[in-house]
């Protein structure tokens, strides 16, 4: 409603004089009506302020009618600004204030401090949110804390706050630099004995790559996803060569510094207590080749399996390997290295055949969210089947997001007594629609229906088995990092670059589970190569040795 008609304007003198003749008893037969378009007035502004989010704009609106004129650039922004929660913009609040309600997470600042949010599109960020610049203290040339206060007038003295003004600056530079040392050489006139001048400290003697170079490359390509020649034509562009080979060279030098870290993340995660796992394609062209010559019986597709492994201290390893083996084969390769006294692990997996194909001893569980997907694909068609299948698992989802801070048996026991009627009901109800012939087995919702009765058991593993997840969610996110690789970069050359590539990844995606910075993990891996090789177990991507680096710098005069 942008006017009100039922509003008429009057003047405030009107009102004035009406109000004394209200004192003195003397309405005539026009102040009724008067009266009565005050009373009018005042019953819309009160309905309008027991609303939950009503703005003075809008308040103005339904008073006096929106002025039809065009907005200009300074209108727009205040029209935002009356938009923004807490002026005017309903769905926006409620949508926070619910996220707010609903959150179980005591330490999560974002929810606690929800109403003061800043509006969309300020463009500012905090220095909390920069863990990666450099820190340099600057200190007062001239003043120090007890020196009296430089100001005329005042016989006040300095002291030093606690919190220090933090300036963020920005600075742009090749991806590769490189500096070139001209070092003078002097010679003897007798014996021709060569002395040439020392390189400055830090710069190494027999190397021409830095660690952060390698670091540098090896993370555009295996994190950031950029092809090795889109890397050579930029650092072209900036006037220092890098080849497509030499960048592979240094990548494999990452590789083998890191590698010792990467075998014992290996033989950890064949201890494991659940394995998330699943597959996707990869292109490695000397595996095209070598189909060529190979029979039709034999293996010619290749995958790239990715695993999420949990340990028994609740950390988190990501790994990626690239051959022709898939998910369930690498599975049993990781599994040789378990120790037999070890129960059992869980392996969450979705139901295709490969996945069950291995021959080490797990509690096989599928994903309940690949089942839900089989229904949301038929929807448009069979809305109200699809809609019975989907709430059922909804309240299931539900019911998991009280379980975050359990353990795992108190977990179990929550899932039995709330997720288990559920699943229950749903599955008499998919058998009851067979009995009664209400879906036809081959249509694509008896398929559907028939996937989730076949594979019940393991999709509701978790209501037998302490510490099982109800989806592979995890898998899928590490294995959409490998995707959007491919995207890129395509393909592998050969099979020992698809190791280099799985080796680099997994300790990038496994510094991400963890919370740790990659770069920062792995130049400190390139610092303490022999070290690492020797104690693996202190350089792993939640116990390794932290480098801050700080630089202590006067300050300047502007």
């Amino acid at each position: 409603m942008k006017n009100n008609d039922d509003i008429h304007s009057t003047d405030a003198n009107e009102i004035k004089h009406l109000i004394n003749r209200v004192k003195q008893g003397e309405l005539d037969q026009g102040d009724a009506h008067l009266i009565e378009k005050l009373l009018n007035i005042l019953l819309t502004i009160v309905s309008l302020l027991e609303r939950k989010h009503t703005s003075i704009r809008r308040m103005k609106e339904f008073l006096f009618g929106m002025k039809e004129k065009k907005r200009g650039k300074g209108e727009t922004e205040n029209r935002a600004q009356d938009d923004w929660p807490g002026a005017g913009g309903s769905s926006q609040t409620d949508s926070l204030n619910e996220t707010a309600s609903n959150s179980t997470c005591e330490g999560d600042s974002s929810i606690q401090e929800v109403g003061r949010l800043k509006r969309p599109g300020h463009g500012r960020m905090a220095a909390s949110d920069y863990p990666g610049a450099r820190l340099v203290r600057l200190n007062h040339l001239e003043m120090a804390p007890g020196d009296p206060c430089p100001e005329s007038d005042c016989e006040g003295h300095l002291h030093q706050l606690e919190q220090p003004n933090v300036k963020i600056y920005l600075t742009g530079q090749p991806l590769i630099s490189a500096t070139k040392f001209e070092r003078s050489v002097l010679r003897c006139s007798d014996c021709f004995k060569r002395y040439v001048a020392d390189l400055p400290e830090g710069v190494k003697e027999d190397e021409k790559f830095d660690e952060t170079a390698d670091v540098a490359i090896a993370l555009n390509k295996y994190s950031g996803g950029i092809p090795f020649y889109r890397q050579a034509r930029m650092q072209e562009n900036y006037g220092v060569p890098l080849p497509e080979s030499v960048q592979f060279e240094r990548c494999e030098a990452v590789a083998n510094a890191v590698f010792p870290v990467y075998r014992h993340l290996v033989e950890l995660s064949a201890d494991g207590k659940l394995f998330h796992i699943d597959d996707t394609r990869v292109r490695i062209l000397s595996c095209y080749r070598e189909d060529k010559h190979r029979s039709e019986k034999e293996r010619r597709a290749t995958h790239t399996s990715g695993f999420v492994v949990k340990d028994e201290g609740e950390h988190k390893i990501a790994l990626y390997f690239s051959s022709r083996r898939h998910a369930g084969e690498n599975l049993d390769h990781v599994l040789e290295r378990r120790s037999p006294s070890l129960p059992a692990p869980i392996k969450m997996s979705d139901a295709a055949a490969v996945n069950g194909k291995k021959r080490a001893q797990t509690i096989d569980a599928n994903c309940l969210a690949h089942g839900r997907g089989k229904f949301k694909e038929l929807e448009e068609i069979f809305p109200v089947e699809c809609r019975q299948v989907m709430e059922a698992i909804r309240k299931v989802y539900q019911y998991d997001d009280q379980t975050e801070r359990m353990g795992d048996q108190e977990r179990l026991e929550y899932h039995q007594k709330h997720s288990g009627p559920v699943m229950s009901e749903l599955r008499e109800w998919i058998e009851g629609e067979f009995r009664d012939m209400r879906v036809e087995p081959n249509s694509s919702l008896g398929k559907a229906f028939q996937y989730m009765l076949n594979h019940f058991g393991k999709l509701t593993r978790f209501l037998s088995a302490p510490g099982t997840p109800i989806d592979n969610n995890a898998a899928e996110r590490v294995l959409k990092r490998f995707v959007l690789f491919r995207k890129n970069s395509l393909f592998y050359k050969t099979e020992h670059g698809a190791a280099v590539g799985g080796i680099l990844m997994s300790l990038i995606e496994s510094c991400r589970l963890n919370c740790a910075n990659p770069w920062e993990y792995l130049l400190t891996l390139m610092r303490n190569k022999e070290e690492a090789r020797r104690n693996p177990a202190a350089f792993l991507p939640w116990n390794y040795p932290r480098e801050e680096e700080e630089e202590e710098a006067p300050a300047r005069a502007a």
